[in-house]
């Protein structure tokens, strides 16, 4: 049995983390001593991680309870699961198009200085009058 710290430690999760995840119900109450200490298993410790890789990789808390509760019924079909991990991707995918979108303008922002005084920076030109990047930002969902 893992007092907190330990399951902590062994997964890369603060305490605090760990006392929330509880409280929300993604993790089960733990077992106690009769002092009241937490004590956590091997099949806690393996819920923990696997949260924290869901993290990791984005997953909203919701979609770690959907994910948790098909893992905790076996029988059901792996279909649901595929369905939330293409929601994520679908995700993944606008966040790397406006990431992209925000990349080509910093890159015409810095190509277009000139170099010369402030008066004349394109950089500052363009943070101040942003109409011209709205609608880049806008058609992809920013």
């Amino acid at each position: 049995m893992l007092a907190i710290g330990t399951l902590a430690r062994r997964t890369g999760t603060k305490v605090q983390t760990i006392r929330y995840y509880e409280q929300i119900g993604l993790m089960p109450e733990p077992g106690r001593t009769a002092g009241g200490q937490r004590r956590y298993g091997e099949a806690e410790l393996d819920r923990l991680a696997f949260i924290r890789h869901a993290r990791q990789l984005g997953f909203t808390l919701e979609a770690i309870r959907e994910l948790l509760d098909l893992s905790d019924h076996p029988e059901k079909s792996c279909q649901e699961a595929d369905q939330i991990a293409g929601r994520q991707l679908r995700q993944v995918e606008l966040r790397m198009a406006r990431l992209e979108a925000l990349r080509t303008e910093l890159e015409r922002m810095v190509h277009e200085c000139s170099g010369g005084n402030t008066a004349d920076c394109r950089v500052l030109e363009v943070l101040r009058d942003h109409s011209e990047c709205l609608t880049a930002h806008d058609e992809i969902g920013a």
